[in-house]
């Protein structure tokens, strides 16, 4: 092979396409494939109107141009961070810096679309550094951004990446997922957002071992990108988009843009940077002003956040190339999230945890208080986590799960969660069931029609439950700390055979249910089964 072959695979694999469509055999096999992608010969042509008339165009709707949200995106820096305070709790340096590079980038956009001579004007695109710890809202912050501005949005973690794309994924994938979302337009896609966290896992320091020179590559690659390059649409991968494409071109149509320009892409790059923060305080050398010397506890008592004082050389020594880290011009440091930050998420966050959970108990006609104090013992518990605001998740889930599994199937609708409730959830559910034994609810009611439907369809036989049976079967349930449907499949699993002898002998089909049928159904099985008997020798 050529060194023209190896360096496009996909010109050999066109000729081998070639020359199977060459043989007839093949055009065969392939037929059902290009159907509907060639025009038929025999095809023929539609009828036109009777009488010489011209065909009336039918009006079609006016589609929605995708690019009109960043023509009319005209936010101001202060209302960008307005809009993200109603999602993201704090991060106020984070959210300031990237309100401005936000509103930068997006009026710059602007301007290309409007004048296409300001596409061929130098620009310095600002990319974003995001450093912090997980959980405290830089994801969330991005989609949020992304969403306001109308554009496509595309998150993946650095760590998926190989430097060749064989091993792990290729970094041009993620333009490709961005004309995904952006469905097929490729127009919108150029002027999108990705996004690629855990950046400080790619560090290319030996001493922190494991991805020294795959993450190098891995940084050169990404750097490709977030300068200026043209990406195939089509993965040297993707052979059915490359047969599509050949068709295509066989038909002669006219052929698709195949590429795309990272020109206009807006990149942010986030990590935690674990090791960083110390090699800024030891570099500043803070320990001289009082600050000790025991890492970082002295860090967290000093009330600095080390991060947003670190430097390019800060970052070359950490592992990154000085040509990646040049390309991130914008940088900010997040902010750990305290625990008064975490109650202030539950009470006032749009999106919050609490309401998922609301949703999930509205889901069974189920709703809950819970009050400041137990909002504040949730918000202790996630801080121990140590994992930012996915720890309100973690807490949220251990209070709420069993909850969500017994109340469900009691005629319980609402119930309260206070501190002890957030302490020792288990007893204080316990203690809910046994305080509405006697409650009685009508969705528990509706659980024995489910049954007697399910019965009637399975068998061709009705079951007519009384109100007192279907009272006593959802009381015994709650006793049993059973589902109704659970306990009545239980009850009545004979009785199909004895109706079915019940059917056959008089012709009766329907069958009333009364308590003393809950209370002892296989004595009142047989007891039906022996009247039957009776009645049929006395008709004799």
């Amino acid at each position: 092979m050529s060194k023209k072959d190896d360096d496009n695979p996909l010109e050999e694999i066109q000729k081998q396409l070639q020359d199977l469509l060459k043989n007839k055999n093949m055009q065969v096999a392939f037929a059902p494939f290009m159907q509907g992608m060639n025009p038929s010969s025999d095809d023929k042509e539609p009828e036109k109107p009777k009488g010489g008339g011209k065909k009336e165009k039918e009006s079609e709707p006016v589609k929605e141009d995708p690019l009109d949200s960043i023509r009319s995106f005209d936010r101001k820096p202060k209302e960008v961070r307005d809009y993200l305070d109603r999602f993201v709790i704090k991060q106020e340096q984070a959210k300031r810096v990237l309100s401005v590079a936000v509103c930068d980038h997006y009026n710059h956009v602007r301007r290309c679309i409007r004048d296409t001579r300001a596409q061929s004007a130098e620009y310095l695109k600002p990319n974003v550094l995001l450093l912090g710890p997980t959980g405290v809202g830089k994801t969330y912050l991005m989609r949020n951004v992304a969403k306001l501005i109308g554009v496509p949005f595309v998150k993946a973690d650095a760590t998926k990446f190989s430097e060749t794309g064989y091993v792990g994924n290729d970094v041009d994938d993620l333009v490709r997922d961005l004309v995904k979302q952006a469905d097929g337009n490729v127009e919108l896609a150029q002027y999108g957002i990705i996004y690629v966290d855990e950046i400080d896992k790619i560090a290319a320091e030996s001493s922190r071992g494991g991805r020294d020179v795959s993450g190098r590559g891995v940084q050169i690659n990404l750097l490709k990108l977030m300068e200026e390059t043209e990406v195939n649409l089509q993965s040297s991968q993707d052979m059915m988009g490359q047969m599509k494409a050949f068709m295509e071109m066989q038909r002669g149509g006219k052929p698709g843009k195949s590429t795309i320009s990272t020109k206009n892409i807006l990149f942010i790059v986030s990590g935690a940077f674990d090791q960083l923060a110390e090699s800024v305080r030891k570099r500043l050398d803070l320990t001289r002003i009082g600050f000790g010397s025991s890492g970082e506890q002295d860090m967290a008592s000093s009330g600095i956040n080390f991060l947003n004082k670190a430097e390019t050389q800060d970052f070359i020594k950490y592992g990154f190339e000085p040509e990646f880290i040049g390309r991130l011009p914008v940088r900010v440091a997040c902010d750990e999230l305290t625990k008064e930050d975490l109650a202030e998420i539950l009470l006032s966050s749009e999106g919050s945890a609490l309401d998922q959970y609301r949703k999930d108990f509205d889901g069974y006609n189920i709703k809950f208080d819970i009050g400041n104090p137990a909002i504040n013992e949730v918000a202790k518990l996630a801080a121990t986590e140590k994992t930012g605001a996915r720890g309100l998740v973690t807490v949220l889930e251990r209070i709420f799960r069993d909850f969500k599994f017994e109340l469900p199937s009691t005629s319980i609708r609402k119930f309260s969660v206070d501190a002890d409730t957030v302490s020792r959830p288990q007893d204080a559910l316990k203690e809910l069931i046994a305080d509405n034994l006697d409650l009685l609810d009508e969705n528990l009611l509706v659980d024995v029609d489910r049954f007697v439907d399910s019965f009637k369809r399975e068998h061709g036989l009705e079951l007519r439950f009384r109100k007192a049976a279907k009272v006593a079967v959802v009381k015994e349930a709650s006793e049993q700390n059973r589902s109704v449907l659970a306990l009545c499949e239980k009850k009545f699993k004979d009785f199909e055979h004895g109706l079915k002898i019940i059917s056959q002998r008089t012709g009766k089909n329907s069958f009333n249910v009364d308590k003393k049928v809950i209370d002892d159904p296989d004595k009142e099985l047989s007891r039906w089964v022996v009247e039957s008997f009776s009645q049929t020798e006395e008709s004799k």
